[in-house]
């Protein structure tokens, strides 16, 4: 397979040692793209990439790498012919703040956080229908199968396979209504969050790593017209990762 290495700073060595063993045609000529570092920048590889439609293989030189596979630097060819794909779809979030719209993908959650020392008051709306009329919280979040397993998880959210067609939506230390422990949303919902008493409570909305301030709706679907490719070692792929995840501390 024709090949192209992208990498952190950090893992530049790394980068080095692979185009040694390895030619580089660049990301217009090659089959699969390897990425080298974190599971942060296997997402920012997915965007980067996402106008090419190229398999993308990672190897962690980061610190969790979840997303990631063994970074070794033999067999790397054969690695390939034989790994395992994971399809995922992006979420397309749309923010309303100060200054307009801004639009963004995120592979792995979509996050409203409050910006100062007071809760955000937010209203829930599922396809049109409203479903929390406040909620006081520090955030909320709509996260991906793919994404189930990051800041979702931290929050206390559902881990969904990767073949889910689930979105999961998760409350952020709510506080009211407090019992309320987020849901399960088909992969088709369109979810819209309504920051209210927005200027005496500011709330920022993140996607993935991108982060706009201010904002006083966000609107929340899934992407299905977008698909990428990551591919895992054979035996090791995102399903067993995702299954594994919940019979582990």
């Amino acid at each position: 397979m024709k090949l192209h290495f992208t990498a952190t700073p950090e893992a530049s060595d790394a980068l080095a040692a692979m185009r040694a063993r390895h030619d580089d045609v660049g990301p217009e000529a090659a089959d699969v793209i390897v990425a080298l570092g974190g599971d942060g920048f296997m997402l920012q590889t997915l965007h980067t990439f996402l106008d090419k439609g190229k398999p993308i293989y990672g190897m962690n030189l980061g610190s969790v790498g979840f997303l990631m596979n063994e970074y070794r630097e033999e067999e790397l060819q054969e690695r390939l012919a034989v790994a395992e794909r994971a399809v995922v779809h992006p979420l397309r979030m749309r923010a309303h703040g100060r200054n307009g719209m801004v639009e963004r993908l995120a592979f792995n959650e979509v996050s409203l956080l409050r910006e100062t020392r007071q809760a955000a008051k937010l209203r829930v709306i599922v396809d049109e229908r409203p479903r929390i009329a406040e909620l006081i919280c520090d955030g909320i979040l709509v996260a991906t199968p793919a994404g189930s397993t990051a800041y979702n998880l931290s929050a206390h959210g559902p881990i969904l396979p990767i073949d889910a067609a689930l979105l999961a939506l998760t409350p952020i230390s709510a506080f009211r209504p407090r019992r309320w422990r987020g849901a399960l949303l088909p992969h088709r919902a369109r979810v819209r969050f309504e920051v209210l008493e927005s200027t005496k409570r500011p709330v920022s909305a993140v996607a993935d790593d991108f982060e706009i301030r201010d904002v006083a709706m966000v609107d929340v679907a899934e992407d299905r017209s977008i698909a990428m490719t990551m591919l895992y070692d054979a035996g090791h792929n995102l399903d067993e990762r995702i299954l594994s995840e919940q019979f582990t501390d």
